[in-house]
């Protein structure tokens, strides 16, 4: 069995800065972590490898600094990695991204597509859960998101989605590609033997050409989303307070008084 697991590289922060001319993220000086959501479907494909004998890739698309989870992720038991990088895939919106990874992994599996492709349930830089649909389509293969249990058998997966209102159980037939949420399990730590045999072992660099990419469809060029503006959040403000101990009528007028003024209601 051929495990993907694709893991992304993001800003180890909740105050995030934006670059006003680009509307781009500004990570600089800002310490990068492995996504959160993708550990847990990291610990889903190597909990497959140690029931099956699993053959788990990882795969990663960013600056070559993004080296950093590829290695965390052979120290707790990934088997090799890829990560994809290039100027060209620069300002790639979701779409962008998906058709590059999805080009990427036929390539890190010698042009086939691999029995299971597994994606955290999203990132949290972009939030925007679209990837792995996204390399689903590309790859042609049936996607299941929120995943919180995964067995195989038989060339066969039985599921647990996550939904609104409980849990679906859903059957099919591999390959397929899945999401994974953080109630799936608790991910591993890597062994301190596991990081030396991580910081000795190759990490293949895919550009454009290796992945044989239509240049129409990477990077800013095959990007349809435009971004016009982002900003962070306002900080949110202290609200006023009124000291009303011992005298509730009093209270109950300032509140009344703060609504009037604020035009929510009308006092008759």
């Amino acid at each position: 069995m051929r495990i993907v697991v694709c893991v992304k590289q993001v800003p180890d922060t909740t105050n995030v800065r934006i670059n006003p001319k680009t509307n781009t993220l500004m990570r600089e000086g800002v310490e990068s972590i492995v996504n959160p959501f993708d550990e847990y479907a990291l610990e889903e494909a190597l909990r497959l490898k140690d029931a099956y004998g699993a053959h788990v890739t990882v795969i990663s698309m960013g600056p070559p600094q993004a080296t950093a989870v590829l290695r965390e992720a052979l120290a707790r038991g990934a088997d090799d990695a890829f990560l994809v990088s290039s100027r060209a895939f620069g300002g790639a919106d979701t779409l962008a991204t998906s058709y590059t990874l999805s080009q990427a992994i036929k390539k890190a599996c010698g042009g086939k597509t691999p029995d299971l492709v597994l994606f955290g349930k999203q990132a949290i830089d972009g939030d925007t859960a679209q990837v792995g649909p996204g390399v689903s389509e590309f790859l042609n293969v049936p996607l299941v998101t929120y995943v919180k249990k995964l067995d195989v058998a038989n060339g066969r997966f039985t599921v647990e989605s996550l939904m609104d209102d409980g849990t679906a159980v859903i059957e099919g037939a591999l390959p397929a590609v899945m999401t994974v949420v953080k109630e799936a399990s608790t991910p591993r730590f890597a062994s301190l033997a596991g990081w030396m045999d991580a910081a000795k072992a190759p990490v293949t660099v895919l550009d454009e050409k290796a992945v044989e990419a239509n240049p129409l469809w990477i990077g800013l060029t095959g990007s349809p989303t435009k971004v016009v503006t982002i900003f962070p959040p306002p900080t949110k403000g202290g609200g006023e307070k009124v000291d009303a101990r011992g005298d509730a009528s009093a209270g109950a007028r300032a509140i009344s008084d703060f609504l009037e003024k604020k035009g929510l209601v009308k006092h008759g």
